[in-house]
Order: C-alpha cells, then sequence, then structure tokens
C-alpha cells in the first residue's frame, strides 16, 4: 500500500455484524438503485423445508412492483412494458472455505476518506424468480429487444446533403496565392550561388537550410549541392543542423570569428 493509503484508519465498529451477499436479477437491482431513501423493498419469510432444511422466500414490495422502468434514449418509456416478478426464491450455498467482507468507502462532514467495515459476511445465495407467467413474459421481452437490430435501413424520399461542396478550400487558395506571391523558384547560376552564399556568410558564421533557401531563393535540393561543395553540415552541438563554410574558404580573422 502507498503511504498515502496505509495512512488512513479503518473503521471496524460493525465488523462483527452479520450480512449476507445476494445475487439479484437485474430489474431488481435497478429497482433498489432508484427507491426512495429509507423505503421498504421487500419482506423475507424464513421456513423449515423438507429435511429441515431453511427455505427462504422473498416478496418484492409492491412499490417496486408498480414502478415503471427507466427511460431509454430516447427520453419515454415502453407502453407494454410487462410486470416483473414478485415472489422469488433465496437459493443459499456454502461459503464455509471462503472469508467474506463489506467494505465502505465515502466522505464525511469535512471532506475526509472514511474506509469504515459494514459487515462480516454470514451467507451467501442468489435471488431467482418462481418461474410463473409473469417472469416467462418479462424473459420474453428482454429476448426479443435484445435481437433487435441497434441498426435499421431507412428509404429516404430525397437525397440528403449534409455539406456544400466548394470549388476551393481556404488552404489551397492560401497555398496558391503565397506560391504566386513567392514566384517560382529557378536555378540561379552555380557561380552566382556561390557569390550570394559567401556574401552571406561574411556577415555570419553559421545557418540553418531554411535561412539560405530564404537569402538564395534556391530549390534545396539544389542548394544542398552546393553547400555540400564549400560548406561543413554540423551533425552536433553546439551549432547542431547549421551549415558554415569549410576552412579553405574562410577570410575573416579570429576576432571577426569571436
Amino acid at each position: 500500500m502507498s503511504a498515502s493509503s496505509s495512512a488512513k484508519e479503518l473503521n471496524v465498529e460493525n465488523a462483527s455484524r452479520g450480512v449476507w451477499l445476494v445475487k439479484v436479477p437485474k430489474y431488481i437491482s435497478s429497482r433498489w438503485e432508484r427507491a426512495p431513501p429509507l423505503s421498504e423493498v421487500g419482506r423475507l419469510k424464513i421456513t423449515k423445508g423438507p429435511g429441515g432444511k431453511p427455505e427462504i422466500l422473498f416478496d418484492l414490495s409492491d412499490d417496486l412492483v408498480a414502478m415503471k422502468d427507466a427511460q431509454n434514449s430516447s427520453g419515454s418509456t415502453s407502453k407494454d412494458q410487462p410486470v416483473i416478478p414478485k415472489a422469488h426464491r433465496f437459493t443459499i450455498s456454502d461459503i464455509s472455505n471462503q472469508h467474506l467482507a463489506v467494505f465502505s468507502h465515502s466522505e464525511d462532514e469535512k471532506g475526509n476518506q472514511v474506509l469504515a467495515v459494514e459487515g462480516n459476511v454470514v451467507q451467501k445465495g442468489e435471488c431467482r424468480p418462481m418461474g410463473d407467467n409473469k417472469y416467462m413474459a418479462l424473459k420474453k421481452k428482454t429476448i426479443v429487444a435484445a435481437r433487435q437490430p441497434t441498426k435499421q435501413v431507412l428509404q429516404l424520399d430525397k437525397a440528403v446533403v449534409n455539406y456544400k461542396p466548394i470549388a476551393a478550400h481556404k488552404a489551397d487558395i492560401e497555398f496558391e496565392q503565397r506560391r504566386k506571391a513567392e514566384g517560382k523558384k529557378s536555378r540561379e547560376d552555380k557561380d552566382k550561388v556561390m557569390d550570394v552564399l559567401f556574401a552571406a556568410f561574411e556577415k555570419h558564421q553559421y545557418y540553418n537550410i531554411k535561412d539560405l533557401e530564404r537569402i538564395t531563393k534556391q530549390p534545396i535540393p539544389y542548394l544542398k549541392e552546393i553547400l555540400k561543395e564549400i560548406c561543413i553540415y554540423n551533425a552536433k552541438n553546439p551549432h547542431k543542423n547549421m551549415w558554415e563554410l569549410k576552412p579553405e574558404y574562410r577570410h575573416y580573422t579570429a576576432s571577426d570569428k569571436s
């Protein structure tokens, strides 16, 4: 555990309280979540069955049985929704080889995180409907709804155009205007380009390729061919990706270089 987690206290006041861990159908859990606080959700009836085994019956409250299903994605509820079953039976399973507990994670009035043990699981079971006509109608509706395709093909009376075509996009127009303003770059005589480069290197010792392209107004592939003859490309810091004249073409003094 992290230092922040281990520093928290664990409330164990209800650690000795026995609780049941029961798996319930989805239609019951969804209604329990929407039930008003402190309202009755159902009643348990525990009797002795054949062989002395306990028989546990659970009746869902009338209010939850009459509660309508939650609204679907379209904002409406189904008019022909079937009534959910009221009577259920608990099937108990053995947990002698397990030790289970219930924890809660909440905040107190001051906003501090509170971690507590709500009880020790003493019984584990599953809530199952009796399988009467109401349950069968509910399962039929669930199966039919699951088989409905999520996408459907519709026949249109007229073509639907979601966008309006344009002759040229904004980016294409801006590129064409910039290209016309700059003019097409044509290769100058090699000696003329070298004169421009020498004049530029008299002002600064290092240039990147973009600056040299702007100064000479030459295509980059052609410019690199000339640079490889008279310049050195620095691949390491402190002048990484910069070009400088070869020593035999330099004619500035040490003070000029500094």
